[in-house]
């Protein structure tokens, strides 16, 4: 049996979160293998499906507490047991829920901070953070989430005398979205930093390969596993809406594309061949984006069609397997895509076709699983095209069902996420500076 510490950024629950998703169920699905987990979350409280979820530590580097020490510089000499007060899980994720708490813009300085790690409040944070594993947990490894954290890594690695892994997923999603001074500074640290790690796990070849050339990451350092998902409890035999519906499940923003897919559905929407044609979205809204659907909500109102268009505002696991059975084709058309796409599993896993960009990790995917299409360029008038062959022609919409359903079963399922991880662990610990700790 093996101890392992995930360390991870929240969400606060406020959205669909693939990253923590996927670190929720790697976690979960370890420690029913027997191993002895334990998720530290930062920042934020941790978004999961379980209904039984892995016991969590405290949050550490809690947003609220950092944001108020950055804000007041005075607040630094307040007693410890006062401060604790900005981590109560409450406030955490009424911040959550507050603009700008999940974006880059506006936090280049305390991320930089982060990945200096010198900083006095950052330096105070670690501090207790490795008392804490000292103290309560001992692991044999941590597994940093993404390498916007590798700040923490050194000061871990050299006191625990234990190794650190790292997975790569979406760091570029959060980095050049922040003001453009920043970008290159960031990466760079980010680069330097890498020397920390012992292990990179990169979520597609596609999403490796990138960050292998832009962090200048050695190759024997870095492995791919593909992410799995637990596709019991998803429906095995696809029953198609007798009227053709359209699904999205992510954060329901412009940045991840629902801007296109609502303007594809409004073209679609003009044929009167799919006057009865429905657009289902989950996945929560931040206050971030409220004008921005508001707006959505206002054009396709004005054009006839609010009854038509579906905000579901619940977004768990039940919640969007009961959306994905009511729905014939999915897309989360992201501008220059994704590492990799959590929601495309979950998607085919119900026999749902997906309609992808041809960008990032999707076109990886896809190919493997013959679950759905690729297509360029990333326009609405692209999307609506492929989406309108697609509904017209019942037999092609069939076979990418069976593909999908069968293709996540066999390639994508939990089981060989676990196995693909521990097999990384395991070469780890072979290694012969790790022969002498007990996997």
């Amino acid at each position: 049996m093996m101890k392992i510490v995930y360390i991870i950024p929240g969400s606060g629950g406020t959205f669909y979160c693939q990253n923590c998703l996927r670190d929720n169920i790697l976690a979960e699905a370890m420690r029913k293998a027997g191993h002895d987990v334990m998720i530290i979350p930062m920042y934020l409280p941790m978004f999961s499906d379980s209904e039984t979820p892995t016991a969590n530590a405290p949050v550490f580097f809690g947003a609220v507490n950092l944001y108020f020490k950055y804000r007041f510089p005075w607040l630094r000499k307040m007693p410890a047991w006062l401060l604790r007060i900005f981590d109560a899980p409450l406030l955490l994720k009424f911040a959550a829920k507050r603009a700008g708490s999940t974006r880059a813009d506006g936090l280049e300085g305390m991320t930089i901070d982060i990945l200096n790690g010198e900083s006095n409040i950052m330096s105070d944070e670690l501090q207790k953070l490795i008392q804490w594993l000292s103290e309560t947990e001992k692991p044999d490894i941590v597994h940093i989430s993404n390498a916007l954290l590798l700040g923490i890594a050194k000061e871990i690695k050299d006191k625990l005398q234990i190794p650190i892994i790292c997975s790569l997923q979406d760091e570029d999603q959060w980095v050049e979205t922040m003001n453009a001074p920043f970008i290159e500074q960031v990466w760079d640290l980010i680069a330097e930093k890498t020397a920390d790690v012992d292990v990179f796990i990169a979520v597609s070849k596609y999403y490796g390969e990138k960050m292998r050339k832009k962090l200048n990451i050695p190759e024997a350092k870095l492995k791919t596993v593909h992410i799995g998902i637990v596709t019991a409890g998803y429906p095995e035999d696809k029953s198609f809406p007798d009227s053709p519906a359209i699904g999205y499940i992510s954060k329901i923003s412009e940045a991840l594309g629902f801007g296109i897919l609502a303007a594809a559905f409004l073209q679609l929407k003009a044929d009167e061949r799919f006057r009865d044609l429905k657009l289902y979205a989950s996945g929560g809204v931040t206050k971030d984006n409220l004008n921005f659907i508001r707006s959505w909500q206002r054009k396709i109102a004005q054009a006839g069609f609010a009854a038509d268009f579906i905000i579901e505002p619940e977004f768990e696991l039940h919640d969007r397997i009961e959306m994905l059975k009511k729905i014939s084709l999915f897309s989360v058309p992201v501008p220059g895509g994704e590492a990799f796409g959590t929601y495309l599993l979950e998607a085919m896993a119900a026999g749902v076709p997906v309609v992808q960009p041809d960008a990032g990790g999707f076109s990886e995917i896809i190919a493997e699983t013959g679950g759905g299409i690729v297509y360029k360029p990333n326009d609405a008038e692209t999307l609506a095209e492929i989406l309108k062959r697609l509904l017209n022609d019942e037999d092609e919409l069939k076979r990418l069902s069976e593909c999908a359903a069968t293709a996540v079963r066999k390639q994508f399922d939990i089981s060989n996420f676990i196995d693909n991880t521990l097999k990384v662990y395991q070469e780890l610990y072979a290694e012969p500076q790790s022969r002498n700790q007990k996997f």
